[in-house]
């Protein structure tokens, strides 16, 4: 069973959830500008194409992971425009991924209203997934930066591999916290250890330095799972905006399901104070990043 060593970073007090909106405050032209590229980008002379894509865009989300992206950038003084356009690769990316997992899991309800397969169909929803892809790593030749298209690259194919090792561990009794936690590291956490790296790779950071955003990132999005996996087996549906229990109903495993309530809120603590330990070489640069790692734990939906 897998152990994470105590840190010794200093405790940090709470943060209440009502004060999310003062993370991305400093952020929040860019994100706007984001969703005017999102919007953009998804231009097709195909109608379904568009219709699907605009219909999932729409249904809102965190957009965490393009966030994530913008803040590293901004720890590490970067300012140019291809964090923008980076921004809207990762969020295709990820939305990518959510038409294919609806598919997988022949989900009905994402973001509080149907799944694009539901309205659409598999289909369509699996074949707009594939355009997505496409077009993110059209949008990345487009910076022309090797180094960009093999981080990203090594992501999707990440991903990928997670997403099918999570189909090989459904119903399956003898997972154990080794192989749910190498899931949500491919599948879940790898998108955003891609993002914050990049803000370090766009700001041409010391290595040490883009090692500890990823790392950051990591932890941030493993926790970012397992408190998924917490609401899902506590939460209301009216409150997650998705259909409570359906992860533990298709028999797939999550944190509660191997180990238990306690054991995945102890886990995702664990996980918080890992990604604060990872930003120590950053000083006050991180403060906006601290607060998010505190967000993603604390969340309730």
């Amino acid at each position: 069973m897998l152990r994470f060593a105590p840190r010794r970073a200093p405790p940090r007090p709470a943060m209440p959830l009502a004060t999310a909106s003062a993370i991305f405050a400093p952020i929040a032209d860019d994100m706007h500008q984001v969703d005017g590229l999102i919007h953009t980008r998804l231009a097709s002379d195909v109608p379904l194409v568009r219709q699907v894509a605009e219909y999932i865009v729409a249904g809102g989300g965190k957009r965490l992971r393009p966030a994530l992206l913008l803040l590293t950038a901004g720890a590490v003084g970067f300012r140019g425009a291809a964090r923008l356009e980076l921004a809207a690769v990762i969020e295709f990316i990820h939305t990518a991924t959510l038409l294919h997992d609806d598919v997988v899991d022949e989900s009905q309800l994402r973001r509080g209203r149907r799944t694009a397969n539901a309205a659409f169909g598999n289909a369509a929803s699996v074949l707009v997934g594939d355009f997505l892809y496409s077009r993110a790593f059209q949008m990345m030749v487009g910076l022309d930066s090797m180094r960009v298209m093999r981080v990203l690259s090594d992501a999707t194919n990440t991903i990928a591999e997670g997403e099918v090792l999570q189909l090989m561990n459904c119903h399956d009794p003898d997972v154990d916290e080794a192989r749910y936690l190498d899931v949500v590291r491919r599948k879940t956490a790898k998108l955003f250890e891609a993002a914050a790296r990049l803000g370090g790779v766009l700001g041409r950071s010391p290595q040490a330095l883009e090692e500890g955003l990823a790392a950051f990132g990591m932890h941030l999005g493993t926790a970012f799972q397992v408190v998924d996996d917490v609401l899902d087996a506590a939460a209301p549906t009216a409150t997650l905006g998705k259909t409570a229990g359906k992860d533990a109903a298709r028999g797939k495993p999550t944190y509660v399901s191997v180990l238990g309530l306690a054991r995945a809120r102890e886990l995702a603590q664990e996980l918080r104070r890992d990604a604060r330990a990872a930003l120590e070489g950053f000083g006050p640069r991180a403060e906006r990043l601290l607060d998010l790692a505190d967000f993603i734990v604390l969340r309730e939906f």
